[in-house]
């Protein structure tokens, strides 16, 4: 049986590891990105977090092995929420790369109008000409692009890709800020 002590610290223990490897999660993926100075705030606040947790664990393993579980379901989990998180936040860019037998025109025009800026490309494709529309967006608009894409041609081919680097800001399809993002002017 446990005892309300065990389960108590069993619980800051699960909820400190969703924390931590959240946090690492998250700054693994800001540290491919290239964000350097983010990763380093980031580690610093993960490996506080895991010391705390670990140096407990270790004391307590022995008389209390529940709290191994406990460990590792918190570790598991925030791997999810880490993941989860991370999308939610959608840093970074992407390369959206379209194929269009026939709205090419349509579709250029359209992402023009919000702000996004496209290049298109004329090609043969399997069945005939395309046009490529080569797009450098945020990943947070990403969503949004596709279902402008598959509103004007549902039969269309797209590829995306990270961008690891780009040079010049891409165009205001974000939408208005709000939340706590609107008090510090963040887009």
């Amino acid at each position: 049986m446990l005892d309300a002590g065990t389960l108590l610290t069993g619980i800051l223990i699960f909820l400190a590891r969703i924390c931590d490897v959240s946090l690492g999660t998250v700054r693994t993926i800001v540290t491919v990105q290239g964000r350097g100075v983010v990763a380093f705030f980031l580690a610093i606040f993960e490996i506080l977090i895991w010391i705390t947790v670990i140096s407990t664990v270790v004391q307590k393993v022995a008389s209390q092995p529940i709290l191994a579980l406990f460990y590792a379901l918190g570790f598991a989990t925030g791997n999810l929420v880490g993941i989860a998180v991370e999308r939610k936040i959608a840093l970074g860019f992407m390369i959206l790369r379209v194929f269009t037998r026939t709205a090419g025109r349509a579709l250029t025009e359209r992402l023009r109008a919000l702000g996004q800026p496209v290049t298109v490309f004329q090609g043969e494709g399997m069945r005939g000409p395309v046009d490529e529309l080569y797009i450098a967006c945020r990943r947070r608009d990403l969503g949004r692009i596709l279902s402008i894409v598959n509103e004007e041609d549902p039969e269309s081919f797209y590829i995306t890709e990270m961008a690891r680097d780009v040079c010049r800001t891409i165009g205001p399809l974000s939408a208005e800020c709000s939340g706590w993002r609107s008090v510090f002017k963040r887009k």
